[in-house]
């Protein structure tokens, strides 16, 4: 009676740990949101998939413990890092009506740093990520953490961005940042992160506050030391003045 929950990375192969392949390698279904079990199709197409659309989170986590309180071994799949924004909470949150599933929370590479890694370096120094997303968390409480991230300097990385209903939401964020930080603080952000259409771009603050972008893009804001070096997005830990 096993419950892996994977974070498979950004969706290509290369990104996924070989935990995590290991993990599905092991399960007799693999549990997930529709995008997603479609990508893990593309490279295990043996395999047994249930997947849901988008905000069916709860009902996934709860097929998936049932099945494996049956004595199948399951994986739920998600994007990125099993516990960042991922579903591992979700799972031993219900896993008390299961208690003789055992939960393994699988760790994947999640956005800030797959995406950081192709801006260059912008997440060497303290930093603080913080979903745009208030379907789950109310907005009052995600303007009140973005302006004490931007008071306290961190470098920001922004996931759920934008999209059809929230499309001002990143412009909204840039405001409260051009209380705290200037309007040519280095910024960046990557879409399609490792898969195929990914595209990067680093540009200033002042010109971020009016970009498009969408749910597959993860943002980048850096601190009154990021610097543009070579073309890339860099956050300084400061070696240099040791």
């Amino acid at each position: 009676m096993k419950l892996y929950v994977v974070g498979f990375g950004c969706g290509s192969r290369g990104g996924m740990t070989f935990e995590a392949e290991k993990a599905i390698l092991n399960s007799d279904l693999i549990v997930g949101y529709t995008v997603y079990a479609d990508l893990m199709r593309l490279y295990f197409p043996e395999k047994e998939y249930y997947s849901t659309s988008m905000r069916q989170e709860k009902e996934r986590v709860y097929y998936a413990l049932s099945v494996a309180s049956k004595g199948r071994t399951v994986s739920v799949i998600c994007s990125g890092d099993s516990s960042v924004y991922g579903m591992a909470g979700l799972a031993y949150e219900l896993s008390a009506e299961f208690p003789d599933v055992e939960i393994e929370s699988v760790a994947g590479v999640t956005a800030a740093l797959s995406g950081g890694a192709i801006l260059g370096a912008p997440l060497t120094h303290d930093f603080a990520v913080i979903s745009l997303s208030d379907l789950l968390t109310p907005m009052d409480k995600i303007l009140h953490r973005l302006k004490c991230a931007a008071e306290g300097d961190f470098t920001i990385a922004l996931y759920n961005p934008s999209s059809k209903k929230r499309a001002d939401y990143l412009k909204k964020a840039c405001e409260i940042m051009l209380g705290y930080k200037a309007p040519d603080t280095v910024c960046g952000y990557v879409r399609n992160i490792g898969r195929e259409g990914q595209e990067s771009c680093v540009l200033t603050l002042a010109e971020l506050k009016n970009t498009q972008v969408d749910m597959f893009t993860t943002v980048f804001i850096g601190n009154s030391e990021t610097k543009i070096i070579n073309g890339k997005m860099v956050t300084p830990r400061g070696y240099r003045n040791v």
